[in-house]
């Protein structure tokens, strides 16, 4: 409604000085959370099965590493120890070979049960928590839209806040209790096996994890700075094409590609450093990796040289405390999406348990057995919700004889839209009353009340779907010849008839493909269709052009007849003829009377005031088209053709546009550029590498990097299986020997794994980023120089 937009912005004006105050509790009320329970509120009977399921499943699929690590070391003593023995390590391999059989089923079993029941359930709770969040908005009253919630803030609770729900209560809590499982299981298997090992195991995981942790600390420091320094580019990029005439005009093409490449300068060696971070950081991990394994084996080979362990139980020690340790920080890592999927849960929670102030519940309030349209408003004191301290009305009063038309004027923010919203019961008064037929409508059943109103507003609100779905929005239950007999009423079935599908058009978001006019008498035709007893129109006819304004005014004349129907007018041209108007000012009737007897007052009544001003605003808005048209008419004259075909070559970027003249003839004209598909280039990744071309050795050198890092894996497996036979050494001696060379191996795979990792991802960024600069500077290039026409930028290019 127009003047409570206006209200809204003086509300916003007048609110400026407490910006701060509301950003400080917007800013709370973000960091508030519900507690992790809370999230499982719409968890039913199913839902509670599916998760104990779900939880069973991850504590055995969590326990199944250990425990193959406990297996897994028998089964090496049982190569170890009966080496001589050929029949009992035949025995023994084939019973170890059935449990890890019979533990590979469990596996299988529970990972199904873990992820598929907790995936499940996350999503049957976010759809209940979908409709349960949809219901409780559409529950509420317009006030609390005012308030507590704007429209991007609901589809975003919808579309983003319920996903966070969902990924807090879904496959995320399996994972955690999974990797709490083997943090526990782990630990428990380790110490049992060999608790020296174990302990040494652990003390070990912290220095892996501040490699990773601080390598992974300075490469996001690095992308931020990078994302910063493409987004300044960027900026400088898109004024260039922006402002391309002006680039043109002054033969700036030079000077605007050097400032974008000075921009993506810096980029370029953020893009260098990040290279050398990844490498160092991952060759770092994995050295000290290297190197503490090599610690832990030699202290395991002293324990077995000493008798205090066994080559199988101190495997099991070391692969189950350090992959447990490792557990606790993947569980941890789950914290950050539960923590925000209780903030999430708080703002979906907080609407869901607001109990709104207007009920709308089929079962609360009365109906009237016969409806006659009286409407009086008895001594109305009213304040928007937004601005409690900005009286709106102060004790108004005014009545509307049923099957009467009454027009409600005045200046703007004077009420005139307030008494439709109050009419509807958008908002209930701070003190008095608004009657039905002498019955309060605070009584009344309120979807009950609102089928006896029919509303036409200044701007129609149609949906994005058929003008067919859009009509029967007034009566779901409607025939097709219901539907078209209420068009033909409104004037829309003749231009409705001309379109390629007929009543089954998408009219677009929020109608977009139809002119004003069109849009217009379609919600006439819902408003008719609904075949209220009271009849609002707010402003209906002020935002349409002189031929539409005719053709919906003369829809709305017999939409009017019969009906209780108020007018909120801005023109006064257009209630003329109306029974009786109704002049607010200061939230006060000042007049009332029919236009005749009000412009009879003279002077010295509001309503001839009103009169006159549009006049004299009419009769200059007039002069001043003449006087525009004058001066069009002799520039239109000076302009060359070809000045003419570029400026109308400049709208060829609309897809569709609809012209409608008075005989409701609609034309589509269609852009076919819009529609051309472009294949794909052949051969493109010949050119990119052409395009390498000077990078060439600095891909050579990246490339053997990447074959020295390719070696660490086997490496790695190859010393391991020969650290596991040296634990069977019968000589004291030689085991210390040969562990003292594989340690040693360990300790140069780690120094050379820092080299290759450093080689190979460095090199590679080197090469990356030469390239993705260069491409940038020649994309920037041909827009300027291979299509160097403003024709080119204003039809093809789009700024995002």
């Amino acid at each position: 409604m127009a003047e409570s937009a206006a209200a809204d912005g003086k509300a916003a004006a007048n609110g400026a000085g407490g910006g701060g105050d509301a950003a400080g509790d917007g800013k709370k009320r973000a960091d508030q959370a519900v507690a992790f329970h809370e999230l499982f509120s719409f968890a039913d009977k199913w839902d509670l099965m599916l998760m104990a399921a779900g939880s069973l499943g991850a504590l055995a699929h969590g326990a199944a590493m250990p425990l193959f690590f406990l297996l897994f070391g028998d089964l090496i003593n049982g190569f170890g120890k009966n080496q001589t023995d050929l029949r009992t390590m035949t025995d023994e391999v084939a019973k170890y070979a059935l449990y890890f059989v019979y533990l590979g089923l469990v596996v299988c079993a529970s990972s199904y049960a873990e992820i598929a029941c907790w995936m499940y359930t996350g999503e049957r709770q976010v759809i209940a928590l979908r409709k349960a969040y949809l219901d409780a908005v559409l529950r509420q009253d317009v006030g609390f839209f005012d308030t507590d919630a704007r429209t991007g803030d609901i589809v975003f609770g919808v579309s983003t806040d319920t996903l966070l729900v969902q990924d807090a209560i879904g496959e995320k809590v399996g994972n955690f209790i999974h990797y709490i499982a083997t943090f526990l299981a782990g630990l428990v298997v380790g110490f049992v096996a060999a608790w020296r090992l174990a302990l040494l195991s652990v003390a070990v995981i912290p220095a892996i994890a501040f490699a990773g942790g601080l390598y992974a600390y300075t490469l996001t420091g690095l992308t931020s700075k990078s994302r910063e320094s493409y987004a300044n580019a960027g900026v400088v990029a898109e004024q260039a094409i922006a402002q391309v005439r002006t680039v043109y005009s002054f033969v700036g093409e030079s000077k605007a590609l050097n400032s974008y490449s000075e921009a993506i300068q810096n980029t370029l060696k953020l893009g260098y450093k990040a290279g050398m971070a990844k490498g160092l950081g991952i060759g770092c991990t994995y050295g000290i990796a290297c190197m503490s394994w090599a610690l832990v084996f030699w202290y395991a080979g002293v324990f077995i040289r000493n008798g205090q362990t066994d080559g199988g139980k101190a495997f099991t020690a070391i692969f189950s405390a350090i992959v447990g340790g490792m557990s606790l920080g993947q569980a941890f890592s789950n914290l950050g999406a539960f923590s925000k999927g209780k903030i999430a849960g708080y703002k979906l929670l907080e609407v869901i348990r607001q109990k709104p102030s207007i009920v709308n519940d089929h079962k609360d309030g009365k109906w009237l057995a016969e409806v006659h349209g009286n409407i009086e408003f008895k001594e109305v004191t009213f304040s928007y919700p937004s601005r409690p301290d900005v009286m709106i009305f102060r004790d108004f009063s005014l009545f509307f004889p049923a099957g009467k038309t009454v027009a409600v004027v005045g200046g703007s923010g004077s009420g005139k839209s307030t008494v439709v919203a109050l009419i509807e019961r958008f908002y209930d008064p701070n003190e008095g009353q608004v009657l039905l037929d002498n019955v309060d409508i605070k009584t009344l059943q309120l979807r009950w009340l609102r089928d006896q109103i029919g509303l036409v507003n200044q701007e129609p609100a149609l949906f994005a779907t058929t003008i067919l779905e859009n009509i029967l929005y007034g009566k779901p239950d409607a025939t097709i010849s219901e539907v078209e007999a209420a068009a033909t009423a409104s004037n829309a079935h003749s231009f409705i008839s001309l379109l390629p599908n007929g009543y089954n058009t998408m009219v677009g978001e929020r109608g977009t493909q139809l002119s004003g006019g069109q849009k217009q008498r379609i919600a006439i035709a819902r408003a008719m269709l609904k075949n209220p007893k009271i009849l609002l129109l707010d402003e209906a006819t002020s935002a349409l052009d002189a031929d539409s304004e005719s053709i919906v005014q003369e829809a709305l004349d017999r939409l009017m007849v019969g009906r209780t129907t108020v007018v909120v007018a801005h023109r006064l041209s257009t209630i003329r003829n109306v029974n009786m108007i109704a002049v607010i000012q200061q939230g006060q009737v000042v007049e009332t009377g029919t236009h005749d007897e009000l412009l009879a007052k003279g002077s010295t009544g509001a309503y001839a005031s009103l009169v006159r001003f549009q006049e004299s605003m009419r009769n200059r808005d007039l002069g001043g088209a003449s006087t525009r048209r004058s001066r069009s008419m002799h520039l239109t004259s000076s302009l060359s053709t070809k000045s003419l075909s570029l400026r109308s070559g400049s709208l060829r970027n609309l897809s569709y546009q609809y012209s409608t003249g008075a005989d409701g003839r609609i034309e589509m004209i269609s852009n076919a550029d819009n529609d051309r598909k472009y294949p794909a280039p052949r051969g493109y990744f010949l050119k990119l590498l052409k395009l390498n071309a000077p990078e060439w050795p600095y891909a050579v050198l990246g490339a053997i990097g990447s074959v020295l890092s390719g070696f660490i894996g086997p490496t790695f497996a190859i010393v391991m299986g020969e650290m596991l036979d040296v634990f069977y050494y019968r000589d004291p001696n030689e085991m210390e020997k040969k562990t003292k060379l594989y340690v040693f191996i360990y300790i140069g795979t780690g120094i050379y794994a820092v080299v290759a990792y450093l080689v190979q991802h460095y090199f590679f960024s080197i090469m990356g980023e030469n390239l993705t600069t260069r491409v940038r500077r020649m994309m920037l290039s041909g827009m300027y120089y291979l299509h160097s026409t403003i024709s080119f930028c204003g039809a093809n290019l789009s700024i995002v």
